[in-house]
């Protein structure tokens, strides 16, 4: 019997092990994505898939600055009628989200687009975001210039190392105050 217990125990553990490693071998791929331009790097661009009839959907990326810094200062993609720098702030207990004029990238240091941060905002979707797909986004810097990137559309719940409210529909989105400030509920 223990014997038995001890082989269904080691079964387990090795089919979990082998549903693992394909996963983490395809994530790391995804995870490589890199971009150069004009002393800029810009890795892993990535949006979550938007199921149903999105209105917004948010993209993600992280962006190395080179010798000097340098500022992203606006975006644009085809799958968007809009496309803005946001960033979210905590004011209260109540998480807003707002439009940036532009994202700085510090020389030699790292500016992280993220879920419940800055982030490329992707308003009025032309259509929804399907797991698998990809689209261009380009990026628009001060110094570097413009660059295209690919952005691989991930699962819905895709979350990189922040934690922020999904953006198919803006999460828990309450309403829009007079000044254009998106007030959400944590």
């Amino acid at each position: 019997m223990k014997n038995l217990i001890t082989a269904g125990a080691l079964a387990l553990a090795l089919s979990t092990i082998a549903t693992l490693i394909p996963n983490t071998v395809a994530m790391a791929a995804d995870m490589g994505a890199m971009h150069k331009a004009g002393g800029i790097t810009i890795h892993n661009p990535w949006a979550r898939a938007t199921p149903g009839r999105p209105r917004n959907g948010g993209a993600y990326l992280t962006i190395k600055g080179g010798a000097s810094g340098d500022e992203l200062t606006s975006v644009e993609s085809t799958v968007a009628k809009k496309t803005q720098l946001h960033d979210h702030t905590n004011e209260n207990g109540v998480m807003k989200m707002r439009q940036v004029k532009s994202i700085m990238v510090p020389a030699g240091g790292i500016a992280m687009l993220k879920p419940g941060g800055h982030h490329v905002m992707l308003m009025k979707l032309k259509h929804a975001l399907k797991k698998g797909e990809s689209f261009p986004l380009t990026l628009h810097f001060a110094k570097a210039g413009k660059v295209t990137v690919e952005v691989k559309v991930m699962s819905v719940g895709a979350m990189d190392a922040g934690k922020g409210a999904a953006h198919g529909d803006h999460g828990g989105h309450v309403s829009h105050g007079a000044d254009g400030k998106m007030k959400m509920k944590q």
